[in-house]
């Protein structure tokens, strides 16, 4: 399924022209995301690619984003990806609330490929410790262009200033 991020009406950015990300369900228990921007890349601030580990705060520069919510439910989970192969994911009890690193879920498979028209961030999740039932998905960017300016990109944008974690931003099922 290929869903296009949509720039949040309050944001600017004259670099990227386009995101998209395909999602799959390769097996039960396992997601793939494939974020592709296209644009002037050499326009964006991206860090250097380094070895996969744990990070935080991620979503202060390029950040690929999701949130996984159970359709029937307040608790979400989210996952950050930023370009240097650095993750993060966290659990809230509800919306902006509990927030706490899931330690349960394990570290993300992130494969980057970059030419000077698209970034490519490719993410292999395993979510075996997740109920199978139905899931809503939030998925989001922020882009940071090379002047610094953040950009904020995704399914869906509730009115106000940008805000991935609301409800209404959930508009895509797994």
């Amino acid at each position: 399924m290929r869903q296009t991020l949509k720039l949040h009406p309050e944001s600017r950015c004259t670099a990227i022209t386009r995101i998209e990300v395909d999602v799959a369900r390769p097996r039960a228990g396992a997601l793939l995301l494939s974020y592709e921007v296209t644009g002037a890349i050499a326009d964006l601030r991206l860090p250097p690619l380094q070895p996969a580990a744990r990070g935080d705060e991620l979503w202060r520069h390029t950040c690929f984003e999701a949130f996984i919510c159970p359709a029937d439910g307040k608790a979400y989970y989210e996952f950050n990806f930023a370009p240097s192969t650095a993750w993060a994911v966290y659990r809230f009890d509800a919306y902006r609330s509990g927030m706490r690193p899931a330690d349960e879920i394990g570290a993300p498979m992130i494969d980057v490929r970059s030419s000077p028209t698209r970034v490519t961030l490719q993410v292999g999740l395993e979510l075996d410790v997740l109920s199978p039932r139905a899931w809503r998905l939030g998925l989001s960017a922020v882009i940071e262009e090379a002047s610094g300016r953040l950009s904020y990109w995704a399914l869906a944008h509730p009115a106000g200033k940008p805000d991935f974690h609301r409800a209404d931003c959930f508009t895509g099922e797994i």
